[in-house]
């Protein structure tokens, strides 16, 4: 089966490009599931669409969480951890990012093993429009699937985007097929995934909140000094986690945009976490420069941060 994600903003038709490679997909024989995922609608807010197609019944429901293929229209969602861009990346993942920026780059900053693609490169591409995100990327993901040709493509665009006009239809059907053919060198680049087992089923992280007697958890909002015995980290639901053997100390940085002011320096210059009052805002984890600092889901036994 392949599974395939499309990363995006509101506006950017991210759900149109997800259907009109389930519409490819269809016609090519497939048995497809495509549909978007978003909470309030509202322009450039973060959102994420999937496709999954295989030539047996889909089983499988819900988002997926172990892509083949992972399409990111807006690069700059992918620092941002509530994106989830990243989620259930592994090796034989196809990372296609759309941005002017070389896939060399990127792959030393994210430090993933697998394929990472960037499309288009404006300066390789002058005459590819990267304002049309939504058919760019589908005609990409055609190829790097493998199994769509240039007419059926043609033939989905046609067919989901009549709506808008001919006009509309012929300017994202050209920018469709031009990176179709731009990527033809790398066509089959993306193999389905295997089969999941109910056995291997990884559930959701949950916490459990125990009741609290009314005198213990009723705030005594006229004592003094309450912002420090309030423990906040109790609100988080992901932890920051420090990675010392990666930190270079450069602790301005995660210091200062901490927005609730609880990462401390120590005596060596190392950035210190309190975690009885950090609220799991993971704005540190965005900031830091040499991706040291990580999320992980909150359990409550953990003692935060991993030492060299």
């Amino acid at each position: 089966m392949y599974r395939i994600r499309f990363h995006g903003r509101g506006g950017q038709g991210i759900k149109t490009a997800s259907r009109i490679l389930g519409t490819t997909l269809f016609m090519e024989g497939f048995e497809v599931q495509d549909g978007p995922r978003y909470g309030a609608e509202r322009r450039g807010a973060p959102m994420f669409a999937y496709v999954r197609a295989s030539m047996e019944p889909i089983q499988e429901r819900g988002i997926i969480r172990l892509p083949d293929l992972v399409i990111v229209t807006d690069d700059s969602l992918i620092p941002i951890p509530a994106a989830g861009v990243l989620t259930g990346v592994a090796e034989r993942t196809v990372l296609l990012i759309n941005s002017d920026e070389e896939p060399g780059l990127w792959r030393e900053r994210l430090a993933l093993a697998g394929p990472i693609l960037t499309l288009p490169a404006a300066a390789h591409a002058p005459h590819i429009n990267t304002q049309l995100t939504s058919v760019l990327s589908t005609g990409a993901a055609a190829n790097l699937i493998g199994v769509i040709s240039r007419r059926t493509l043609e033939e989905a665009i046609r067919k989901e985007l009549a709506p808008l006009g001919a006009g509309a239809v012929e300017v994202n059907l050209e920018n469709g097929l031009k990176a179709f053919d731009l990527t033809v060198v790398l066509k089959g680049s993306v193999r389905e995934g295997g089969k999941t087992q109910a056995a291997s089923y990884d559930p959701p992280d949950w916490i459990d909140l125990p009741f609290e007697e009314a005198a213990i958890s009723a705030p005594a909002i006229h004592a003094t000094a309450t912002s420090e015995r309030v423990k906040t980290g109790v609100w988080r639901t992901m932890r920051p986690v420090i990675d010392y053997s990666l930190c270079n100390r450069c602790w301005w940085i995660c210091s200062t945009f901490c927005a609730d002011g609880v990462i401390r320096v120590d005596e060596e210059g190392y950035p210190r976490i309190d975690y009885e009052h950090c609220k799991g805002c993971m704005i540190c984890v965005a900031q830091c420069p040499r991706h040291a600092i990580s999320a992980i889901p909150e359990h409550g036994e953990d003692t935060g941060e991993r030492q060299e």
